[in-house]
């Protein structure tokens, strides 16, 4: 496996595998409604591709193939972070914050349900549960942090 920057003509690749990643694995957590107003079919690509510009985002690859991305803005948020649905539990997603994480003192995620046992196992602090609304659609996730400091 290997781990690069982002380049914009991933953009349609990563779009299709946060789909295909939602779509299969969150699925054991969340609601068809719920999944669908997450990882909607009909995504804006060209403004999906952009968002990543202005972070560091990180693409891994084997053999060619996108496996796994992940991005964080300036402050510290990791915004996104997906593994793509035949490549989950193989240290692609430990690989990828190892990264993102390495220049942050203080690092916050909007976590699925589906991820947080993740994020906890990396020293991730639960700070509070929300509902967030897509489409009109109610979602649970967690606003969660680490602190390297604080939480070591």
């Amino acid at each position: 496996m290997t781990i690069r920057n982002y380049k914009i003509s991933d953009g349609p690749f990563l779009a299709r595998l946060f789909y295909d990643t939602v779509h299969s694995v969150n699925v054991r957590d969340y609601a068809p409604d719920q999944i669908d107003a997450w990882a909607p079919a009909d995504r804006d690509i060209s403004a999906w591709s952009k968002s990543f510009l202005n972070r560091l985002a990180l693409v891994a690859e084997e053999e060619g193939k996108i496996i796994g991305f992940g991005d964080i803005d300036g402050t510290g948020y990791l915004d996104r972070l997906y593994v793509h649905k035949d490549f989950q539990g193989k240290g692609i997603a430990t690989a990828i914050c190892q990264i993102l994480e390495k220049d942050f003192s203080h690092i916050s995620v909007h976590a699925s349900i589906t991820a947080r046992p993740f994020f906890e196992k990396r020293g991730y602090k639960v700070i509070k549960e929300q509902t967030i609304i897509r489409s009109g659609i109610r979602i649970k996730n967690y606003v969660m942090e680490k602190d390297k400091e604080k939480y070591k």
